[in-house]
């Protein structure tokens, strides 16, 4: 049967899957934002309901300062005896923690810090062992794989870390996996870095300490070289068993917007996998990815998808939403107009290192239209509200509403690096305005109007200066959102929104 790739689209890298039962549970990279972790729920391994954040306290997760692509990095999701477990890598923080829950939808705990570094750890549970696998560097600074034993019950190491792979040869090898399948311990990790010479590799040990032997089809997944002019980068990998014995890999990779660049950021796909006569992994017969997919599907079941439009009627957000870095909670309200979003502009603009008032969501669709319905009169100069598209702090768009010399105006503006422009400037009503983007993968096109079917253009921008290859060493992809700030003070002045709308056209 056919379905597509990718299972969740927009900025859902590193993607991590277990299965209870018949249920499966997926969990992502979230690096800066807040809350932090989303965690997903299937049936069938195509149609998944985001449940929650495994990280939804600034207790658990610290973000204050932190730059660009800092924060959440890999998270591993298992389960084991009634529990749920979470390990991932705060880069800014203190490093290696754990978090667990009974139930993945409710509160997680307080995390278990822990005292071996590195990267991208990820536990497996066999028998009465527990193992601890890592990307760490050894005694002379080369980056490898490691594993020590440890009790998950008090996150204490009962091992020496040591070195059990270096991988197949390629640069960078990071996001372990270790599996107990039959009579083999198999290593899964990515190596290459997690662009376009991106894979995943693998090797086997009698034991989970090795000596590991490397697949001798190596990569076991790799679009490195394909023809295919859609999906690149793809690595990252995380095997399931499915409730009838099939086997299959969730891992991340990119759609080309343009030129071999993508805004969007890395999404999780989904790739069905066999083992050879010679008890090998064989993941998509051997092929390169493509969008359109096939294989023998579970019975399909339809989960809750994201809402395409926003009415800020119910009395908390939907799970889309983040905030970048620790909100000031105060700056956001859904109380002060009923069916509405109102947005206290604080004193931080999308460039500082703190926590603005922006509510986004990820981009998830190259094609699609973004819009807003703004009430907001700004009392002092300079404070402004509207919408905004951004990767970074250095590069991004936004129309915004603001106070200049008296009068209400619309402002286009533009940042690329240190590249700042006013696209458009010009006077607007003193009423209820309608803000809305059209984008499709080259452009951006920007419209303002004073009923929703009036459609009046501002100007347009290139997708191309939001994308990770142009921003740099970056691991997210584009947001969205609403957006308000006192340009250096608290603001006295609402901006409320009736809506907001993200769907693809």
């Amino acid at each position: 049967m056919k379905y597509l790739n990718p299972i969740l689209q927009g900025f859902y890298p590193d993607p991590s899957i277990c299965r209870v039962g018949q249920d499966y549970y997926l969990v992502t990279s979230s690096f800066e934002y807040f809350p932090g972790v989303p965690i997903f729920h299937s049936k069938d391994l195509i149609h998944w309901e985001q449940i929650g954040h495994c990280l939804t306290r600034e207790s658990q997760l610290p973000l204050k300062g932190v730059n660009p692509s800092g924060g959440i990095w890999a998270p591993t999701i298992r389960y084991h005896k009634g529990l749920f477990y979470m390990t991932t890598t705060n880069i800014n923080g203190h490093g290696n923690f754990y978090v667990t829950a009974e139930d993945p939808s409710g509160e997680w705990s307080e995390p278990i810090w822990l005292s071996i570094g590195g990267i991208d750890p990820s536990f497996t549970f066999d028998e009465n062992k527990v193992y601890y696998t890592v990307s760490h560097p050894d005694a002379n600074g080369s980056w490898g794989i490691a594993q020590a034993e440890i009790d998950v019950s008090t996150g204490k190491f009962t091992s020496e870390l040591k070195q059990i792979w270096e991988g197949s040869g390629g640069k960078s090898p990071e996001a372990p996996h270790l599996y107990k399948i039959g009579d083999w311990y198999y290593l899964m990790i990515a190596e290459g870095g997690t662009f376009f010479t991106h894979m995943v590799t693998i090797a086997r040990s009698r034991t989970p300490w090795g000596p590991f032997e490397s697949c001798p089809k190596n990569p076991i997944l790799t679009n490195m070289q394909s023809k295919n002019p859609e999906i690149h980068c793809t690595g990252h990998g995380d095997l399931v068993e499915d409730h009838f014995g099939n086997w299959w890999i969730v891992f991340h990779g990119i759609q080309i917007a343009q030129k071999y660049m993508t805004h969007i950021g890395r999404e999780t796909l989904l790739s069905p996998v066999v083992w050879d006569e010679s008890g090998w992994p064989v993941v998509n017969n051997g092929k390169c990815i493509e969008r359109n997919s096939q294989a023998p599907l579970l019975p399909g079941v339809l989960m809750k998808t994201e809402a395409e439009i926003d009415h800020f009627d119910d009395d908390a957000l939907g799970f889309h939403w983040n905030y970048l870095r620790n909100p000031y909670i105060d700056d956001y309200d859904l109380k002060y107009k009923k069916g509405y979003m109102t947005l206290w502009g604080n004193s931080y603009e999308i460039h500082d290192l703190d926590s603005p008032a922006l509510l986004c969501r990820r981009q998830r669709y190259y094609e699609c239209e973004i819009a807003a319905s703004l009430e907001y009169q700004p009392v002092h100069e300079n404070e402004e509200a509207g919408l905004v598209i951004f990767i970074t702090g250095e590069f991004y768009y936004k129309l915004v509403k603001k106070k200049l010399n008296g009068r209400y105006i619309l402002s286009l503006e533009k940042r690329a690096d240190d590249f700042f422009q006013i696209a458009a400037l010009l006077e607007v009503k003193d009423e209820k305005i309608y803000i809305k983007v059209e984008a499709d993968r080259l452009k951006y096109h920007f419209y303002y109007g004073y009923t929703e079917e009036e459609k009046i253009l501002i100007g347009s921008a290139s997708t191309r200066f939001l994308a990770c290859e142009v921003v740099g060493r970056g691991f997210t992809g584009t947001y969205v959102g609403i957006y308000a700030s006192g340009k250096g003070k608290k603001s006295v002045s609402p901006a409320s929104f009736d809506y907001f709308i993200l769907k693809q056209i």
